[in-house]
C-alpha cells in the first residue's frame, strides 16, 4: 500500500480544504509530520484511516464527532484519498454522517454516511479515467479490506505505530497482553474451541447424568417388582445390572408356572360345586312355583262376584260415552247465550249513564253512534289550526328576539370600530424600535463574544505566567542536577583511568599472559585503593546522567510549549485583563437591555395583525348584520299577519272557552259504549238459536242409547282413565284364571310338588368356600404372570439404556479429558497453559525474535527481549511473560524497570517487531507507506541516532516512513516535513522540501 495524495475539508480540526501531497514525500523516503501540541498531526493519520475503512482507530472511533467544529453550518464533512492498493491506484471519496440545519424551516437534520470508490484504469487514446466501483459502504469496506489484507486494528498496529499504546503493551500482564494479542491475530477460534469443548463436556455431563437418571429409575422398577435390592456398585459398573435382572427374570419364570398347576385344580373344585348348587335352585324354585299357583287359584275364585259387577258397569259406561258429547255442548251452549245477555244489559246501562238518560232500546242505540261519529269528524277538522296558531306564534316570538339581539351587536360593534385605530396609531412606533433593538443585539452579541475570548486568553496568559515561572525553576533545577551528575560521572572515569591497572590486576590468571606487556609472569600485580569505583559504579553513574537528561529534555520542552502558548495568549488578549472585564460588563449590560427590547418584537407584530384582522372583520360583520337586521323586519310583520287569520278560523268552528279534549273524549265514548251495544245484541241472538238446536240433539243420541234422557246417560257415564282401570282389572282376572290352570297342569311341577325340599344353604356354603379358593389361585397365577411379563420387559428396556449410555460415558471421559488439557488444568499441562494462550505465546515468540533484530541496532546490542512461559507476580496463568535481557550485566529485568528513553526504545523495536509478524500473518501486504509516533523526545543524542538509523532501514525498497513528532531536533535532521499549523478558525498545513 502506498498512499499518493489526501484531501481534507471539514474534518478534525481542518475547517478549510486540506491537501496533502504524498508523492512529493515519498521522494526523500522519510519525512517529518510536525506541528504543536492539539494542532492536529493525529488527525491526518485518522483521516487516512477513516478514508480507507470508514472509522478512526482507537478511543476517538468512541466519541464519533468526526465533523470540524470550526467549519460552517452548511460545510459537509469530506475526506478524499488516492492510493495503490495491491498493484492498483484507487480513489476513495468519504463523508461521515454529520447533522446540517434544514433548507426549509427550522431545525436540523442528518446527513448519512457515504462513499465513492473509484478505480483509475486506462482509456484506448492513453488517457487515464477513473471509473466508479461501489457506492454502498459494506462493499467498499470488504473491497478496501481485502485489497490492503488487514482489518483495521491490525493496520493501526502495522502502517502506523502507536508508541504510548506499545509501552502499555511492553508492562502489560499476561492477561491484557493476551487480549490485545488475540485481537490483532485472530485467534478467536481457538477460544471458540476452548468454549466448544467445555460446552460439549457440559452438554455431554448432563445427558450422562439423565441416562443415569433413566437407569436408576428402571432399577428401582425393577427392584419395586422383583422384591431385591440392586447390587451396590452398580453406579461405577453399570454393566453388572444385565445380569441380575435376568436372574430375577428366571426365577419369577419357575413360580409362576407351578402357580398355573393349583389354578386350574381350583377352578375344577369349583365348577362341580357350582353345578350342585344350581340343581337345589332349580328344584326349590320349581316346588315355590307349584305353591304360588295353588294359592292364586284360591284367590280369583273367590273374587269372582266382584268380576261380574266390574262386567256390568263397563258395559253401561261405554254406552253412555256416545251421548256424553252432545249433552256438553249443549250445556256449554246455554251457558254462553246467558253470558251474552248479562254483557248487552251492562252495555246498554253504561251508555244511558254517559247520555244521561233513564233506558234506551236498539233503534235510540244506533242513533246515539250516528250522532256522534258525525261531531267527532267536525272536530278533527279544528285541531291542526289550533297546532299551526302555536307554531306561528313561537316563530313570531323568536324573529322578535333576534331582531332586538341583532340591534345590540351593531351599537356594539359601532363602538369598537372607533377603538381600533387608536390602538393601532398608539403600537407603531413602539414595533418599530424593538425591531431596531433585534439588529442591535446581534451586534453587542458578536462583539461580547469577541471581548469574553480576549478576557479568557488574558486569563490563560495570566496562569501561564505563573506556570511558565515554575517550569524555568524546575528547569534550573534539572539542569544543575544533570550538571552535578556529569562531574560525577567525569570524576568517575578519572579515578577508574588511575585505577585501571589494578582493575586489569584483577582479572588476571595464573599462566595467562598479560593484556599490557604480553608477560605470563606476574610478581608484583597492582592492588585497587580503598574505595576505587568500578565498572558497576562507573555504568550506574551513566545511567543517572542518561536519566537526568530525559528528565532536563522534558523540562525544556515544557518551558518553550508555556513560551509559545504564552506569546500566542497575549497577543489574543490585546490589553489588560482588568480594561477588558470593564469593557465586558458595559457590552453585557447594553446587550441585555437590547435583548429586553428585542424580545418584545414578535409579541408586538403579532397584535398589530391582530388588531388590522380585527378592523376588516368588524366591516364585514357590520355589513352582514345590518342586511340580517332588514331580513327580521320583514319576517315578523309577515308572521303576524298570518297568525290573525289561523285565529279567525278556529273561531268558526270552536267557539270561545270551549274544550276541544273534553268534547272529542265525550264523543269518542258515546262511539264506542254504542257499538260495543249493537255487537252484543246480534251476538246474544246467535247463542240463543245454537242452544236450543244442540239440547235436541243431545235427547235424540241418549233415547238411541237405551236412556230416557241425556241427563240420565250423563249419570251412567264413567271418566276415560276409570273406565280404562276397570277394563283393565277384568282382563287382568280372566288371563290370571288362565295362567294358573296352565301351571296347575304341568308335570314338572307336579313332580317338583312331591319330592322334598333341597338344603340351599348348605349348598350354597359350599360353593361360596370353592369360589374364594379359586379365586385366589387365579390371583396369584395371573400376579406372577404380570410380574414375570414386567420382568422381562424391563430387562429389555434396562439393556437399552445401558447400550445408549455407554457410548456418551465414553464420549464424556475424553472430552472431558481434553477440555481440562486445552484450559490448562490437566496434569499433562505442566505449564497450565490454555490452548490460545499457547498459540499465541508462538505468535509473542515470533514478535520477540523480529524486534531483537532492531533492538540490538537501537540499544547498541545491550538489550533483548526474552518471552518466558513462566508465570508473572500475581498471574494465575503463564505463556505471555516478557522480561528484558541487559546484556551489560547478564541480568533479566521487569520491564517496568527501564528508564524513559530505554522503554520508549523497547516499546518502538516490539511495535516494529509486531508489525513485520502482521504482515506476514496477514498473507504478506506490501506496506509502502509507515507511520511511527510520539515518542522520541525522551531520548538522548546517541540513542536518538541509533532510532533514527534503524529508521533509515525501513526505507528499504522504495517504503516511505512518516514520523510523528514535534521534537526540534527532528527538524534539522529530517528535512522533509509536512507541518500542521493550529488557528482559531481551524488547523492548515505546510509541505516543506529539501
Amino acid at each position: 500500500m502506498r498512499l499518493h495524495h489526501l484531501q481534507v475539508v471539514g474534518f478534525g480540526p481542518f475547517a478549510d480544504p486540506v491537501s496533502v501531497d504524498f508523492d512529493a514525500l515519498s521522494d526523500a523516503g522519510l519525512f517529518l509530520l510536525s506541528g504543536p501540541t492539539g494542532a492536529g498531526k493525529s488527525s491526518v493519520l485518522d483521516a487516512v484511516c477513516f478514508a480507507l475503512y470508514g472509522d478512526v482507530p482507537g478511543d476517538r472511533a468512541a466519541a464519533k464527532r468526526l465533523r470540524s467544529d470550526h467549519a460552517a453550518d452548511d460545510v459537509a464533512p469530506r475526506v478524499v484519498l488516492e492510493a495503490t492498493l495491491s498493484g492498483r491506484r484507487f480513489r476513495i471519496d468519504r463523508s461521515p454522517a454529520w447533522t446540517r440545519p434544514k433548507k426549509r424551516g427550522t431545525g436540523t437534520t442528518t446527513e448519512q454516511a457515504r462513499v465513492v470508490i473509484s478505480e483509475r484504469r486506462p482509456t484506448d487514446d492513453g488517457q487515464h479515467l477513473w471509473h466508479p466501483l461501489s457506492t454502498r459502504l459494506d462493499e467498499t469496506g470488504h473491497l478496501v479490506t481485502r485489497l490492503v489484507g488487514m482489518t483495521l486494528p491490525q493496520f493501526c498496529q502495522v502502517a502506523m505505530l502507536p508508541q504510548g499504546r506499545f509501552q502499555a503493551f511492553l508492562r502489560a500482564r499476561s492477561e491484557e497482553r493476551h487480549a490485545l494479542l488475540q485481537q490483532v491475530f485472530q485467534t478467536g477460534r481457538f477460544d471458540r474451541t476452548e468454549r466448544w469443548l467445555r460446552d460439549r463436556r457440559v452438554a455431554l455431563r448432563r445427558a450422562s447424568e439423565q441416562h443415569r437418571s433413566t437407569v436408576a429409575d428402571l432399577v428401582s422398577r425393577v427392584s419395586e417388582v422383583a422384591g431385591d435390592g440392586a447390587p451396590d456398585d452398580w453406579t461405577s459398573e453399570p454393566t453388572c445390572l444385565a445380569g441380575w435382572v435376568s436372574g430375577l427374570a428366571a426365577t419369577a419364570a419357575v413360580a409362576s408356572q407351578e402357580q398355573s398347576g393349583h389354578a386350574e385344580e381350583a377352578a375344577a373344585a369349583e365348577a362341580a360345586a357350582a353345578a350342585a348348587s344350581a340343581a337345589g335352585a332349580e328344584l326349590a324354585g320349581l316346588q315355590a312355583a307349584h305353591a304360588d299357583a295353588r294359592r292364586d287359584r284360591a284367590a280369583l275364585e273367590a273374587a269372582s262376584t266382584e268380576h261380574a259387577d266390574r262386567g256390568r258397569r263397563a258395559a253401561l259406561a261405554q254406552r253412555a260415552a256416545a251421548v256424553r258429547p252432545l249433552h256438553d255442548l249443549a250445556l256449554e251452549s246455554r251457558s254462553a247465550a246467558d253470558d251474552l245477555e248479562r254483557r248487552h244489559a251492562a252495555s246498554v246501562a253504561s251508555l244511558a249513564e254517559v247520555l244521561g238518560l233513564a233506558t234506551l232500546d236498539d233503534p235510540q242505540v244506533l242513533d246515539q253512534h250516528r250522532a256522534a261519529t258525525r261531531a267527532l269528524d267536525d272536530l278533527a277538522r279544528v285541531r291542526p289550526l289550533r297546532h299551526e296558531v302555536g307554531d306561528v306564534a313561537s316563530a313570531l316570538a323568536d324573529a322578535a328576539q333576534r331582531r332586538q339581539e341583532v340591534g345590540a351587536q351593531l351599537e356594539h360593534l359601532a363602538a369598537r370600530a372607533e377603538q381600533v385605530p387608536l390602538s393601532l396609531a398608539d403600537l407603531e412606533p413602539r414595533l418599530a424600535s424593538a425591531r431596531e433593538a433585534v439588529t442591535e443585539a446581534t451586534s453587542l452579541g458578536r462583539e461580547l463574544e469577541v471581548l469574553r475570548s480576549r478576557v479568557r486568553a488574558a486569563r490563560s496568559a495570566d496562569a501561564l505566567t505563573a506556570e511558565l515561572a515554575v517550569a524555568r525553576h524546575e528547569l534550573d533545577a534539572a539542569t544543575h542536577t544533570r550538571l552535578l551528575a556529569r562531574e560525577a560521572l567525569v570524576e568517575i572515569r578519572e579515578q577508574r583511568l588511575d585505577g585501571m591497572a589494578a582493575e586489569i590486576a584483577r582479572q588476571l590468571a595464573v599462566g595467562a599472559c598479560c593484556p599490557v606487556c604480553g608477560s605470563a609472569d606476574h610478581p608484583s600485580p597492582a592492588s585497587p585503593a580503598s574505595g576505587a569505583p568500578d565498572e558497576a559504579t562507573e555504568r550506574e553513574a551513566r545511567r543517572e546522567v542518561d536519566d537526568l537528561e530525559v528528565v532536563v529534555e522534558a523540562h525544556a520542552q515544557q518551558v518553550r510549549g508555556l513560551e509559545t502558548r504564552l506569546a500566542a495568549a497575549l497577543a489574543e488578549a490585546g490589553d489588560p485583563l482588568d480594561r477588558l472585564l470593564a469593557a465586558e460588563a458595559e457590552v453585557h449590560t447594553r446587550l441585555e437591555g437590547a435583548r429586553a427590547t428585542a424580545a418584545t418584537v414578535e409579541s408586538l407584530a403579532e397584535r398589530q395583525r391582530v388588531l388590522l384582522g380585527e378592523q376588516d372583520d368588524l366591516t364585514r360583520q357590520r355589513e352582514a348584520l345590518a342586511t340580517t337586521s332588514s331580513e327580521l323586519d320583514t319576517e315578523v310583520a309577515v308572521l303576524t299577519t298570518r297568525l290573525e287569520a289561523l285565529r279567525e278560523q278556529v273561531r268558526t268552528v270552536l267557539p270561545d272557552g270551549a274544550d276541544l279534549d273534553a268534547l272529542v273524549a265525550h264523543h269518542r265514548r258515546v262511539v264506542d259504549l254504542a257499538g260495543r251495544c249493537t255487537d252484543t245484541a246480534a251476538g246474544l241472538a246467535r247463542a240463543r238459536d245454537t242452544a236450543e238446536s244442540t239440547r235436541r240433539a243431545a235427547d235424540a243420541a241418549a233415547s238411541e242409547a237405551g236412556f230416557a234422557s241425556s241427563d240420565d246417560a250423563a249419570s251412567a257415564w264413567l271418566p276415560e282413565g276409570e273406565l280404562a282401570t276397570l277394563l283393565t282389572a277384568i282382563e287382568r282376572h280372566e288371563h290370571e284364571l288362565a295362567r294358573t290352570a296352565e301351571l296347575l297342569a304341568d308335570p314338572d311341577l307336579v313332580r317338583a310338588g312331591a319330592a322334598e325340599a333341597p338344603d340351599l344353604d348348605l349348598l350354597a356354603e359350599t360353593h361360596r368356600l370353592s369360589r374364594e379358593r379359586a379365586a385366589t389361585a387365579r390371583h396369584r397365577d395371573l400376579a406372577l404372570r404380570d410380574r414375570l411379563g414386567r420382568l422381562r420387559d424391563l430387562s429389555g428396556e434396562v439393556g437399552a439404556a445401558l447400550t445408549a449410555w455407554e457410548p456418551v460415558r465414553a464420549d464424556l471421559d475424553l472430552v472431558g479429558d481434553l477440555a481440562a488439557l486445552v484450559e490448562g488444568k490437566h496434569p499433562d499441562n505442566r505449564h497450565q497453559m490454555r490452548l490460545s494462550a499457547y498459540v499465541l505465546a508462538h505468535r509473542l515468540g515470533q514478535v520477540v525474535e523480529a524486534a531483537n533484530l532492531r533492538l540490538s541496532t537501537m540499544s547498541d546490542r545491550r538489550y533483548s527481549l526474552v518471552h518466558t512461559g513462566q508465570r508473572g507476580a500475581g498471574e494465575t496463568r503463564g505463556g505471555l511473560s516478557l522480561l528484558v535481557r541487559d546484556d551489560w550485566t547478564g541480568d533479566s529485568r521487569d520491564p517496568a524497570t527501564l528508564s524513559g528513553g530505554e522503554t520508549f526504545v523497547v516499546s518502538l523495536a516490539l511495535a516494529l517487531g509486531l508489525a513485520d509478524v502482521i504482515t506476514q500473518e496477514a498473507g504478506g501486504a506490501d506496506l509502502d507507506t509507515l507511520f511511527v509516533d510520539e515518542g522520541f523526545g525522551s531520548l538522548d543524542a546517541e540513542t536518538l541516532e541509533d532510532v533514527m538509523d534503524t529508521l533509515d532501514t525501513l526505507r528499504d525498497g522504495g517504503r516511505v516512513v512518516g514520523v510523528v513528532s514535534h521534537v526540534p531536533e527532528l527538524q534539522t535532521r529530517i528535512p522533509a516535513q509536512l507541518r500542521v499549523h493550529r488557528g482559531r478558525a481551524g488547523s492548515r498545513t505546510s509541505l516543506v522540501l529539501a
